[in-house]
């Protein structure tokens, strides 16, 4: 039997990875990933301008705030930049409105005309050749803002020292009841919250592939009526525990290749001297990171990590599992897609959990979602970031996801056996609960 579940396995594997679609798709993933962490590079050499100032003129006619936009926009791109340069290149100028818009055309700036108004400190008029950046924006709807109502408290009488202290931030000290909650972690496990979703994002997506491909496979086989031929030969057992290893093996391998791609891209933007597209945002989340590793959170990850591996591997073989016993049901792929879109829902939701966890912190309903099968893997670990779960709590839901792939195995092969072999829908339902009863 152990010949002939191997013997199978590598023809499963054999058919998904040699062939020309298999190729073709790695290749396009790795030019993609690749690409898509050198692109500012690529850009940039095709004439695109990364590191370009935006060059700002304005013509201030009430007298008193040029120097407040200059500093702020300054200030303020600052902070977004990461190698703390600003980026923006401010001008002051005394030009007429028409003067203003034919120097914008000509050096592809930034106009900015400001004036009195009856109802407001200042009023501003922005002249530019196209739509504002999003990012440029709201740093100079933020920065004029900032000024409108310095200029309203200085009007009030208040002195400048007066004003530093309005806008100060406000200093809050946390104190937690709960013993492993410590102070000073607040940004970390908020960072660790928002990170978590979009690290397991990959697993999601590998799960609907992994449903997808398995179910495709042994429809192929039962449409060719090539599954006669096989089930003639090997066991309906071994036939379904090779194609769950097949699946399994080729998914995990998958994933492997998508960060090898990641390392790769990495790998080519450090040599290539590149530097971060998004600007000073990286730089800061790199702190961060740096921070939650530092941190007890940091510590944590030494049995998060581990724990939730185990779990996504026993999800994934519970998927497979799942996918090749409501594949033997179907008699065509069409039906299969139809079966799996309540498969694709589930994890659906449990991804959007997952991602949620944290506005509704110690809900009830979330916490008994983290227990169930086949979305404890995306749900679980989240909370066991938030500090919602406990290792114990963890190990109920990798326990409860072993039980599951055991009914699977058991109960599920009842079906398998009776389903691959039936290529009418008629009564379908009924042999299959025949089929555990028996």
């Amino acid at each position: 039997m152990r010949n002939k579940l191997w013997f199978l396995t590598s023809v499963s594997l054999k058919r998904k990875i040699k062939t020309k679609w298999f190729l073709a798709a790695n290749i396009l993933l790795a030019i993609v990933i690749v690409a898509g962490i050198n692109i500012d590079t690529i850009i940039t050499t095709f004439g695109g301008e990364f590191d370009k100032k935006t060059q700002v003129y304005i013509v201030d006619k009430t007298g008193y705030s040029y120097d407040m936009i200059k500093e702020g926009l300054i200030a303020s791109s600052k902070g977004m930049s990461e190698n703390k340069e600003s980026s923006f290149k401010v001008k002051k100028v005394e030009k007429t409105e028409k003067e203003v818009k034919k120097l914008v055309d000509e050096k592809d700036a930034l106009g900015m005309i400001v004036t009195f108004s009856e109802t407001e400190p200042i009023k501003v008029k922005i002249v530019s050749k196209d739509y504002l950046k999003t990012l440029d924006a709201s740093m100079i709807k933020s920065v004029l803002t900032q000024v409108r109502s310095s200029l309203t408290l200085s009007k009030m009488g208040l002195t400048p020292d007066q004003m530093k202290e309005i806008y100060k931030d406000i200093s809050i000290e946390y104190t937690y009841t709960k013993d492993d909650v410590k102070n000073g972690e607040e940004n970390e496990h908020m960072i660790m919250s928002t990170v978590f979703p979009i690290v397991i994002l990959p697993f999601f997506m590998l799960t609907i592939f992994l449903v997808q491909m398995i179910g495709a496979e042994v429809n192929d086989e039962k449409t060719t009526r090539g599954m006669e031929i096989i089930i003639s030969n090997v066991s309906p057992k071994t036939h379904f525990f090779s194609k769950v290893l097949a699946g399994n093996i080729f998914v995990l391998g998958q994933g492997l290749l998508l960060f090898l791609y990641a390392g790769i891209g990495l790998c080519i933007r450090s040599f290539m001297g590149g530097e971060n597209i998004t600007g000073g945002f990286a730089s800061e989340i790199g702190d961060t990171i740096n921070q939650v590793m530092a941190s007890s959170i940091g510590d944590k990850l030494i049995y998060i990590i581990p724990l939730t591996l185990l779990l996504m591997i026993l999800t994934f073989v519970a998927y497979s599992l799942l996918a090749g016993v409501l594949a033997s049901m179907t008699t065509n792929i069409e039906d299969f897609q139809q079966l799996q879109t309540p498969i694709m829902i589930i994890s659906l939701v449990g991804y959007y959990l997952s991602i949620l966890a944290n506005v509704f912190g110690g809900s009830i309903f979330i916490k008994i979602c983290a227990y169930i099968p086949f979305i404890s893997a995306i749900l679980a670990p989240s909370l066991l970031v938030l500090g919602q779960f406990s290792i114990v709590e963890m190990l109920i839901s990798i326990i409860l996801t072993l039980v599951t792939i055991f009914l699977l195995i058991h109960y599920g092969l009842r079906i398998y056996k009776v389903g691959i072999l039936n290529y009418s829908s008629k009564d379908l339902w009924k042999k299959m609960f025949k089929a555990l009863k028996n």
